[in-house]
Formats: structure tokens, C-alpha cells, sequence
């Protein structure tokens, strides 16, 4: 997939949201071309899962999670912005992918129990972040495809988010596979060869991994926990 944009029929109510958020202005003026790994970081309520639930829908992909095609839904909270996108494909592109959001996934587990793989583990049977990475080493997350990820590390360790990023890593070294995440962990914005996209009020912008908000704020606090935390607790 070359490329998200607005489809040439788009007639949406700039009024209404999403619209009002400027990264989905800028995605509908601009486009967003997609590497072989893109990741969106940015403060909560900038737009990052919906843009994430848009792309991944827009390709044909669930938006609670699942692969193309599934009919995996328990409840319409989408937003409509999927409708006035289109997709550019490159040529020979896969049309198989897969969307795993931390949000859903008791939902997605309980519908793949109840229609399992042949391989499929009984993911209820296991912690949150130890399903994560049961569902990467399922087979679903391997070979040529569209693999999108919204906050997988809710849930997860240090050394769990570092296993993940071997496993994505390991996805995107094939020809025709790409991953598209949205995330607000500095491990996770760190994955090598991604191109990291910073959403704010204004739209999103092309960042250095050690030019990010949240990894100043993290090398901060780490440094010296006080300086933030005398803002929220009394002492």
C-alpha cells in the first residue's frame, strides 16, 4: 500500500468529528504516504487510533480487530472517516492483513474461540500481554500483508516491548508486508527503519525518534521523578 487519501467523491461535514481534529484535515488535504513501518505517536485525543482504525478499515480490515474480511463486531463505534478514504496499492500488493487494537481484544479472543485455527491457543488462558505476543507467534502476523497495531503496549513489559519489536522487525523485512502502529511508548517508536509521524493541534509531523515529546518526558521523569510528580500529588 503506496498511499492513504481522500477519496475524489469526499464531501465530509468539516463540522463534525473527526474532521475537527487537524492530523484528519491534514490526511484528507495532503494524503499520508506509508513506509514499511509507520508509527503514530502523540498526546491522547490527537487522533492516532482514529487514524489507525480508518487506514486499517479503509484496507478492509474489522475495526474492533481481526484479519480482511472478518465479520468480528460487538459494537458501532467507528468513527465515518473510512468512508471518504481511498487506497492506493502498489503493484502486485497483498490484500491480506491484520488489526489487533489493546482496546478490543477480549472481544477479537472470544470470536476466535469461537471459531478457531487449527494452531489457535486459547488467548483468554493467558495475561493481557502474554496474548499479544501468543497472537504474533500464531501465524497471523507472518509472510506479505497490511499488519496494523493500536497501543499493543498496553499491557506489556519493558522486555515484552522488546520482544515485540523483534517480531515486528521481523515482519517488515518481507517484500510486500508493511506495519502501521500507533503507540505511546517510546520502545515501541524506536523500531529501526520507521518512518514516525508526530500528531499535535496542528497536524502530523515527521519526527527523529529522539526528537519526541514522549521521549524527553520519559528521559525526564526518569532522571528525576519529583520534578513532575509535585504537579499531581501533594506532598
Amino acid at each position: 500500500m503506496r498511499r492513504v487519501r481522500a477519496a475524489y467523491d469526499a464531501d465530509p461535514d468539516l463540522t463534525r468529528w473527526p474532521f475537527t481534529l487537524a492530523p484528519v484535515r491534514q490526511l484528507l488535504r495532503d494524503g499520508l504516504d506509508l513506509g514499511q513501518i509507520t508509527v503514530l505517536v502523540g498526546e491522547n485525543g490527537t487522533g492516532k487510533s482514529t487514524l489507525v482504525e480508518a487506514i486499517a478499515m479503509t484496507f478492509g480490515l474489522p475495526g474492533e480487530g481481526g484479519s480482511t474480511g472478518a465479520q468480528h463486531q460487538t459494537y458501532v463505534s467507528e468513527s465515518p472517516l473510512p468512508d471518504v478514504l481511498t487506497i492506493e496499492r502498489g503493484p502486485g500488493g497483498s490484500r491480506w492483513g491484520y488489526f489487533l487494537r489493546a482496546e478490543t481484544t477480549h472481544g477479537l479472543f472470544t470470536y476466535l474461540a469461537a471459531h478457531p485455527g487449527a494452531r489457535d491457543p486459547d488467548f483468554h488462558a493467558f495475561s493481557h500481554g502474554e496474548s499479544f505476543l501468543a497472537m504474533l507467534g500464531s501465524g497471523r502476523f507472518r509472510g506479505d500483508g497490511f499488519f496494523v497495531m493500536d497501543e499493543p503496549e498496553a499491557g506489556l513489559s519493558f522486555s515484552s516491548q522488546l520482544a515485540l519489536i523483534g517480531h515486528l522487525h521481523a515482519i517488515a523485512h518481507h517484500r510486500s508486508a508493511q506495519v502501521l502502529i500507533a503507540t505511546h511508548s517510546p520502545v515501541l517508536a524506536a523500531l529501526p527503519g520507521a518512518r514516525i509521524l508526530e500528531l499535535d493541534e496542528t497536524g502530523f509531523h515527521d519526527r527523529d525518534w529522539a526528537d519526541l515529546d514522549v521521549v524527553d518526558h520519559y528521559r525526564r521523569f526518569l532522571a528525576e521523578p519529583r520534578r513532575y510528580l509535585r504537579h499531581v500529588v501533594d506532598t
